[in-house]
């Protein structure tokens, strides 16, 4: 393929050319060289959508390659585009590189006007011509000239009322031309036009809408939660109609080789007679089970069962299907890999490993950390059996608990909440992003509901058809007449698709029982997801070079991290240990007023750290703990300035002030900060309070002593945090041998603990050359490298401007949950790089909250650290990455989305 050109024959291509005929072009390309019934058409790539938005107008001689691929598929079709007699119809859709269900624009039957209707309705009966009509009008409206959805369909309800039909297909033909005229006097009427009646402008308008949708406000929103470039822009197919409402020997419907819910093999998808496309994946009807086809049309379900089985073999993974039927005979209109569930993912991974068909290597690459972390959300609790008020078509698992809210507006309320629809459309996408679940009363599997929530890890239930939503009044009425209104409490289970009233009782899943080892061994076995997700660890775990920590602060902490599988502890952070009632000891110490003071508050705090150390040290016998020195910046340790002052103002002023009170507010008021996240803490707390650092250091020494006199094997690490040169750094690793030293001479036992620090200023990481020279391991503290580097105060900056931020595009995501890989990543890499230039066998970890996201665990990979740290609980799902990371780079292949 050429640069130069700008539209392609579907034969013309392949599956390898997804950047340029996006994933419906590049499918419909694969399809059509395999041989497949596609219907003729064109594609028109991605760069042709690029120009244009870039431009504002279609790139130079675009119109002429439209018009030699028009007139290759008119002769191809014996028809043409506007035949008054027997006209040629084309759907125009989008397809972009990667999947974006519902997100963008497509027309049906476009050619139709005023007269070919009539041409039309000669060649396949006056119902169905007048059918294609108002649903081309309805979608050239919505789409092409942006009038509001709802007056169609209002005139819709109308014209169903009036004739008593209950659903679209009751409507009869005159019913149908009135709705047509109908829908002309809305075009007319909104508009100040006639509905276009040129069919070669019905398509080029059709094509520009198309562009146009790739910089939609719900296209964008999509793209930023799953992480999609922007500049990708979308190809465009015009692919030649084939009719599914012809009548009941015709129809349309969606298949997936195995159940994208769940994982379990065989065939599963919808089917609805008598329709179109669009039927289906708008929930406009609740379609039957794919299985009915097979009694309604046996040949045509014996010949997509054998395309379905020929697609997975080609493709190597689920295949999603979308298919016509035309007077008993079918079309496929697009293949593509099926977006599934975490639960599915890893179950068909290692059925594809099983089958011969996919590596190892390739089926780590088909999961990820954000699937894992999924499978660890809680689930309804078994023993709890509330009668359900519905029951619907499961479409993604999941319990999802919260308010019931009945548009995308209501959604972004405080708290969970369940979005409750007729059914979803594209617009509805902020409401489902903000939403803990969705419930539908209309749709099936394949609707645009479930797509989307399956894409996105949300619990979802659809077609509960028994539930009555009244959008007007904010609620809907369950059987029996119950009424449930916004903001009353639903619960919805995503893999039985029962809807409760109420809060349910949720409970540990399956998958984190397993990584507790609560489960037994027929547990397991009998779990297909247990079973899924164990074989797939192990396989990252025999793969990974990364090493992978836990921040663990408790002795209770660093059990259920070795439970999860942790390699040691890469963050045990001692102001931690001072919480509670403990706090008060570290506010004595920082406002001791002299020495003996602070020498009796030091004297308390050894035997209590003492226990501490000890507690966690037995726990990860064995295993590295990093111990951080005390690091609180201090306005989490002291009371508030305002409210001690106003405090002791009021006793003062009843004349019962109290003199510890008030030697406090002097302390509190000397040690005030403007911005205390930048201000006394860290090795500067260690400098600053005389025997700090001493008594944390003894402490560590004297439990690591105890332990080894009693045949264990503690390996403590003690790390200095927040140094900005070596000068602080050389000071106070000094005094820690100083002491190590002595609490070795008093006890008789040797003591091997490296010294290190955290790399968390910008300072500290351009220096880091000097800074290894002394420093026996570097652990990078991401989140305030992350503040540092942008200069945020992560206190204030996430309730203030953050949400603007990301509406507006300026961040993909929070620089504090995925790391900022050109700035504070640079730094990263800068360290590692001129530390180990100085020091080459340098330890480097990482133990920000960055160590346990998933796209940042494969750039710390990428970047040769040791190991990252993170929580217990996501322990796993860097495991699984880190596995994924050393996958990726033994196959040459990208990281996965």
């Amino acid at each position: 393929m050429t640069a130069k050109r700008y539209v392609f024959a579907f034969a013309e291509g392949d599956k390898d050319h997804k950047d340029l005929l996006g994933g419906k072009g590049a499918g419909l390309a694969e399809m059509t060289n395999l041989g497949l019934p596609v219907p003729p058409g064109f594609t028109v790539t991605t760069e042709a959508c690029r120009r244009y938005l870039a431009t504002g107008d279609q790139p130079p001689g675009l119109d002429d390659e439209i018009d030699a691929h028009l007139a290759r598929l008119e002769a191809e079709r014996g028809k043409r585009l506007g035949d008054p007699a027997d006209p040629l119809l084309v759907s125009v859709r989008s397809g972009a590189k990667f999947s974006m269900p519902g997100m963008m624009d497509t027309v049906l039957d476009v050619g139709l006007n005023d007269d070919s209707v009539h041409g039309l309705a000669a060649a396949g009966g006056e119902r169905f011509a007048w059918d294609s009509y108002r649903r081309l009008i309805q979608m050239f409206g919505t789409t092409v000239l942006g009038i509001e959805g709802d007056r169609f369909e209002d005139a819709l309800a109308e014209a169903k009322r009036f004739n008593g039909a209950e659903r679209d297909v009751d409507l009869d033909p005159a019913a149908l031309r009135d709705l047509v005229a109908a829908y002309q006097r809305i075009v007319r009427a909104a508009t100040g036009i006639d509905f276009p009646q040129d069919p070669r402008e019905q398509l080029d308008m059709a094509v520009r809408a198309v562009f146009d949708s790739w910089d939609s406000d719900r296209a964008r929103v999509y793209r930023r939660q799953e992480r999609i470039p922007e500049h990708l822009g979308t190809a465009v197919n015009v692919m030649a109609m084939v009719y599914g409402n012809l009548g009941p020997d015709s129809g349309t419907g969606v298949a997936f080789t195995r159940d994208p819910a769940t994982g379990a093999p065989g065939v599963y998808g919808d089917y609805l007679t008598d329709a179109q496309g669009e039927d289906v994946v708008a929930g406009v009807r609740t379609p039957a089970p794919l299985a009915e086809l097979e009694r309604l049309d046996p040949a045509s379900y014996r010949e997509l069962r054998r395309i379905m089985a020929l697609l997975e073999e080609h493709y190597r993974d689920l295949c999603d299907i979308e298919f016509t039927i035309e007077h008993g005979r079918l079309w496929m209109l697009q293949t593509r890999i099926g977006k599934r569930t975490p639960a599915a993912a890893f179950r068909i991974a290692l059925q594809l490993v099983d089958e011969g068909r996919i590596s190892v290597e390739e089926a780590l690459g088909r999961v990820s950390g954000e699937q894992l972390a999924q499978l660890m959300f809680p689930q309804f609790d078994p023993e709890a059996k509330p009668e359900p008020v519905a029951v619907g078509v499961p479409a993604s698992p999941g319990a999802a608990v919260g308010a019931a809210v009945f548009d995308s507006d209501g959604a972004w309320r405080p708290g969970p909440v369940i979005l409750v629809r007729r059914e979803t459309s594209p617009d509805d996408l902020p409401g489902i992003i903000a939403a803990a679940g969705v419930l539908t009363s209309r749709g099936g599997k394949t609707s645009h509901a479930a797509v989307v929530a399956r894409g996105m890890g949300k619990t979802c239930v659809v077609g509960a058809e028994d539930l009555q939503i009244d959008y007007a009044r904010k609620q809907f009425t369950a059987p029996g007449g119950m009424v449930v209104r916004e903001g009353d409490t639903l619960s919805i289970d995503g893999a039985t698709g029962a809807v409760y009233l109420g809060a349910v009782p949720v409970a540990s899943p399956p998958v984190v029982e397993y990584f507790e080892g609560h489960l037994t061994r027929e547990q397991r076995r009998s779990d297909p997801v247990v079973q899924a997700v164990a074989r797939m660890m192990v396989y990252a775990d025999e793969r990974r070079r990364l090493g992978v920590h836990a921040n663990a602060d408790t002795p209770e902490d660093a059990a259920r991290a070795r439970r999860f599988g942790a390699d040691g502890i890469g963050l045990c952070r001692t102001e931690h240990l001072f919480l509670g009632e403990r706090r008060r000891l570290i506010e004595r110490l920082v406002t001791a007023a002299d020495d003996d003071e602070r020498d009796a508050v030091l004297a308390e705090l050894l035997p209590i750290q003492l226990g501490d150390f000890t507690g966690i040290l037995a726990a990860m016998d064995g295993l590295p703990v990093t111990i951080r020195l005390l690091d609180p910046p201090l306005h989490e340790f002291l009371p508030d300035l305002t409210d001690l002052s106003v405090k002791v103002a009021l006793a003062e002023e009843r004349g019962e002030a109290d003199a510890d009170d008030v030697r406090l507010l002097a302390a509190v008021r000397r040690l005030h900060e403007q911005n205390p996240m930048l201000g006394l803490r860290g090795v500067r707390l260690a400098l600053a309070v005389p025997g700090l650092a001493a008594m944390q250091v003894r402490a560590v020494a004297l439990a690591a002593a105890a332990r080894i006199r009693a045949g264990a094997d503690p390996r403590p690490e003690i790390m200095v945090p927040l140094i900005g040169g070596t000068a602080e750094f050389e000071l106070v690793r000094e005094e820690i041998r100083r002491v190590l030293d002595e609490v070795a001479a008093e006890t008789g036992i040797a003591l091997d603990v490296r010294i290190g620090t955290m790399i968390e200023l910008p300072r500290a990481a351009l220096t880091a050359g000097r800074i290894a020279a002394h420093a026996e391991f570097f652990s990078f503290g991401t989140n305030d490298l992350t503040q540092t580097t942008w200069g945020f105060s992560r206190d204030d900056v996430e309730g203030s401007f953050f949400p603007v931020y990301l509406a507006k595009g300026v961040f993909a995501d929070s620089p504090f949950e995925v790391l900022d890989e050109e700035g504070v990543g640079r730094l990263v890499s800068i360290a590692v790089e001129e530390g180990r230039a100085v020091r080459p066998d340098l330890p480097v970890g990482v133990c920000g909250e960055h160590g346990g996201d998933p796209a940042s665990v494969r750039f710390f990979d990428r970047t040769g650290l040791d190991y990252v740290s993170c929580s217990p609980f996501r322990v796993p799902v860097a495991r699984l990455e880190a596995g994924r990371a050393a996958a990726a780079a033994k196959t040459g292949e990208a990281d996965t989305r």
